[in-house]
């Protein structure tokens, strides 16, 4: 069933440009299964299921939600997989987003797992990176400092308002540090962390054309 899932997931976002590829998927899989071994807790093929399937219904990812959410549904009404487990996964998944910051709170630990799993790949090198693939893919600004950042957003305002892909380091990815859940992931947050606020702190030198710096 995992190997399906695979197979299904690499082909729903194999063309996919926004940092939400198959590469996203299988490191969120990585660091929700290291996350549960470390832990000792939750049942490891609900966690690998829900992280391999994490994005698939995503509204990002979709003509519409619906849209997703029919191939998401319609992947797992298989024998294969108990109604039961079916549910559980369904539930993992739903509460993963961000959303804004007005996301489902996780109910069950592998939900809290998973959702601390996507977190960490939101964060550091690789999310800095993915920040600007996704910027770029929907055409946002690198950086506006006349725009305010916006705070207690709706899903609506989080997906649509306006904002630039610097903006989206205090709207959302300085925050994910302190909203983890296990011990490993907040561990693991503390460097990654570290690297954006050093990335941020260049990035404004540069911006500001803080030219003496490289003479002092």
């Amino acid at each position: 069933m995992i190997k399906e899932t695979e197979q299904f997931v690499q082909k729903r976002l194999k063309n996919d440009a926004t940092g939400h590829d198959w590469y996203h998927i299988d490191r969120v899989r990585k660091a929700s299964l290291y996350i549960c071994k470390q832990e000792k807790k939750g049942n490891p093929f609900i966690i690998e299921m829900a992280a391999l399937l994490h994005d698939i219904a995503d509204v990002k990812l979709n003509v519409s939600k619906e849209e997703g959410l029919y191939a998401l549904n319609h992947f797992l009404q298989t024998p294969k997989i108990t109604a039961e487990d079916q549910q559980h996964i369904l539930a993992v998944i739903e509460s993963v987003s961000f959303n804004g910051g007005c996301g489902i709170p996780p109910a069950s630990v592998e939900a809290k797992i998973v959702q601390d799993g996507d977190r960490l790949d939101a964060i550091g090198a690789i999310g800095i990176a993915r920040t600007f693939a996704y910027g770029g893919s929907k055409g946002s600004m690198l950086y506006d400092p006349s725009i305010e950042i916006r705070e207690n957003m709706s899903e609506i305002e989080y997906r649509h308002g306006k904002s630039t892909s610097i903006h989206h380091f205090y709207e959302k990815l300085l925050k994910l540090k302190d909203l983890l859940h296990t011990n490993t992931a907040k561990k693991i947050a503390e460097e990654r962390h570290q690297i954006m606020e050093f990335f941020l702190a260049e990035f404004y030198k540069e911006w500001n054309g803080n030219y003496e710096k490289y003479f002092n």
